[in-house]
């Protein structure tokens, strides 16, 4: 399959996060069953600022954080999915975004990663879930 005909599917940090967070229960096992999805059919797509997200909240916010060795391969291994790296005029664009949908910044640069990556949707717990933003559907696997 060549990544011209693959559907990438953004995934937002707390979806990550969720996914090794031992103390998270059936989030945990939600979230972890997606990301094995998207690692199998090697459809997941992330941005700097998700994996910048996802380390720190693995070493200083979980209830038993990682330490940064620990956290440092996780990271490696997400930084393999289809990634974005903003520029000057992504962050215009999220401005633009913020401003037509009423969400907060970052989760606007989520939705403008996602867009930029030609994502149709976003795994995310912070936006609507099935909500359209920018082009992009938001899921949420925790929802129904």
């Amino acid at each position: 399959m060549s990544v011209e005909t693959i559907q990438f599917e953004f995934v937002d940090t707390n979806i990550l996060v969720y996914a090794f967070d031992n103390s998270a229960g059936k989030k945990r096992d939600a979230a972890r069953a997606l990301v094995e999805t998207l690692w199998q059919e090697q459809r997941g797509a992330l941005s700097v600022q998700v994996l910048q997200e996802f380390y720190v909240t693995l070493t200083r916010k979980l209830p038993q954080p990682l330490r940064p060795e620990q956290a440092r391969p996780l990271i490696a291994d997400f930084a393999t999915w289809k990634i974005y790296s903003p520029t000057a005029e992504d962050v215009l664009a999220a401005i633009d975004v913020q401003q037509a949908h009423g969400v907060s910044f970052w989760d606007a640069m989520i939705l403008q990663g996602a867009q930029a990556l030609g994502c149709t949707q976003v795994w995310s717990e912070d936006l609507a879930h099935g909500e359209m933003y920018a082009g992009v559907q938001v899921l949420n696997p925790f929802a129904g």
